[in-house]
């Protein structure tokens, strides 16, 4: 028992935890490079990362894409084991001391729950199991340079001609754009409906004519974000989620799912100072102290703040579980994900600042060539620039907070005099 045809866990039916524990075991013993199991055994991500390069790790994925471990509570026919919420902990657990991090983040997290929540069974088994496997790699085709927070106001338009959609319209913060393959789009089918009743939700092949990504390069000198250009872009109507019109609908599943994904340690994917931050402060502080460094684990005042800190991380992290039993479950995240993305935007960004804190000058200041900026920056330093976008990413802390008070509060809607009004006649930046 352990590993099927093509590498694919093997269980028996009806499994118990404790056969699922042993069979990953021994997946993981035939699959897993043994470089990668000593070093975790030795010294955890760190260590496992001395060995492991990114570009090793994208060559290994699909050995662990065909296990159906990448999603183990999808059925197997979308790529997963058909395991219950529990039985997926118990596989999790064998897994998490080898660092295998899900390739495809807004595959898994912002295109499949709309697909789970809205889409047919055929277009279920057409784009899940390629997620899975990181064969098909996506983005989001939302905000757009007058439709951010208020997204509903968007203005790219999507008209229908016989079984396709002709799309034309701006989208910008598309993240990765640049190397995926397929986007989840929301356009506008209907200008004469209000604003959040005349969109569509569509998924758009990138690899055609009429699609223009040009990358943005933000403050760290990297490049994770685009802008993107849709002229007379062709969309079949099979590529449509949920009825025309709905798309609103549609888009609040991947909202969810992108709000979760951002909540979590390490900021999707993109916190430079890894899943267990905290930890990370700990050892930082303590190599200061063992330097002779001022400002250490040595003070009080640090140890205070860390602990301060790690306190919170705990808060949000019994939060965040709570939101992933239901995608485990596989119900989609409802609007208590705003709950941990409204907290961890501000947590990580304060991890993130006294990282550079416990640097000191050393954190301010250091030697680089212009033209090497990017390669120079530290990893605290690196991590603290790219935590500004917390706040803003997967929608605003203040869209968030309106949406915890109006839909889980049940708090009063915010007054919205255009409210009902045709799109067309709504004001737009």
């Amino acid at each position: 028992m352990g590993v099927g045809a093509a590498g694919r866990l093997a269980l028996p039916e009806g499994p118990t935890a404790a056969q699922v524990s042993e069979a990953v075991r021994a997946w993981v013993g035939r699959h897993v490079p043994a470089a990668w199991r000593e070093a975790a055994g030795r010294g955890g991500a760190a260590a496992i990362r001395a060995v492991r390069s990114r570009e090793d790790y994208e060559r290994w994925y699909p050995v662990f894409g065909a296990s159906g471990l990448v999603a183990p509570t999808w059925e197997p026919e979308y790529g997963g084991l058909g395991l219950s919420a529990q039985l997926a902990r118990a596989a999790e657990a064998e897994l998490r001391p080898f660092n295998l991090g899900r390739l495809n983040p807004l595959g898994l997290s912002n295109a499949a729950p709309a697909l789970f929540a809205h889409g047919s069974e055929e277009q279920r088994r057409r784009f899940l199991p390629p997620i899975v496997r990181n064969e098909e790699f996506w983005c989001q085709l939302f905000s757009e340079p007058g439709a951010g927070s208020d997204l509903a106001s968007l203005a790219t338009r999507a008209v229908q001609e016989g079984d396709s959609w002709i799309v034309n319209g701006q989208k910008v913060w598309t993240t990765w754009g640049f190397k995926a393959d397929f986007g989840v789009l929301l356009a506008r089918t209907d200008p004469d409906q209000p604003k959040r009743a005349g969109l569509t939700y569509f998924l758009l092949d990138l690899h055609q004519p009429g699609v223009d990504v040009r990358p943005l390069r933000h403050i760290t000198g990297e490049i994770d974000f685009c802008e993107v250009f849709l002229d007379d872009a062709v969309i079949p109507d099979s590529q449509r989620i949920g009825r025309v019109g709905d798309g609103w609908r549609v888009a609040g599943a991947t909202l969810s799912g992108e709000r979760q994904m951002v909540s979590g340690a390490g900021s999707g994917g993109v916190d430079r100072i890894g899943g267990s931050g905290i930890q990370y402060l700990i050892r930082l502080a303590r190599r200061i102290s063992a330097e002779g460094r001022p400002g250490g684990w040595d003070d009080p005042v640090v140890r205070q703040e860390i602990v301060r800190l790690y306190s919170e991380e705990r808060i949000r992290g019994w939060t965040n579980e709570r939101v992933r039993d239901r995608l485990r479950a596989g119900l989609p995240p409802g609007p208590e994900s705003s709950i941990g993305k409204v907290h961890q935007g501000t947590l990580n960004q304060r991890m993130q600042a006294l990282a550079v804190d416990l640097l000191g000058p050393f954190g301010a200041a250091w030697e680089s060539d212009a033209q090497e900026y990017a390669q120079s920056l530290s990893h605290e330093v690196r991590g603290m620039l790219r935590s500004r976008a917390n706040t803003i990413e997967g929608g605003t802390t203040e869209v968030n907070k309106n949406i915890l008070a109006e839909r889980v509060l049940g708090l009063p809607r915010e007054p919205d005099p255009y409210r009902g009004r045709p799109w067309r006649d709504v004001p737009r930046s």
